[in-house]
Order: structure tokens, then C-alpha cells, then sequence
């Protein structure tokens, strides 16, 4: 899986984008309320180690995430 952290601009927030292996989107969200796409996507156990690896995340890097 991929994480992409996309810059907002003026009253845009910030969001994230997760891809699978084949860069199909997966959730698209705001970094401030990840809630519901994580446990959709079923990753609401892993939801502090993945918030944390985005808070660190620079804009617009696309990163490989290894659960």
C-alpha cells in the first residue's frame, strides 16, 4: 500500500490518498479525521502507527507503508 499526503490550499484542508500495490485509490481523507477510512478499509487496530508515519510524512512524497 501507498500513502500520499496532499497539501490543501486557502480553506482546502490537508488530506491523505491510500493505494493499493497497482496505485488504485483506496480512501482519500482529511489528515484530521481518519476515523471512518481506516476502519472501512479495516486498519482501525493499526489506525496510531498509521497516523503517525503520515504526521511525519512530507507533502506530496508517495511512500510504500509495510503493515
Amino acid at each position: 500500500m501507498y500513502i500520499i499526503k496532499v497539501k490543501g490550499i486557502a480553506k482546502i484542508p490537508d488530506y491523505v490518498q491510500l493505494r493499493d500495490d497497482k496505485f488504485t485509490l483506496l480512501a482519500y481523507f482529511r489528515v484530521d479525521r481518519p476515523d471512518k477510512s481506516l476502519e472501512k478499509l479495516g486498519f482501525g487496530d493499526q489506525q496510531e502507527k498509521i497516523m503517525n508515519i503520515i504526521n511525519d510524512l512530507p507533502f506530496g512524497q508517495v511512500t510504500k507503508l509495510e503493515l
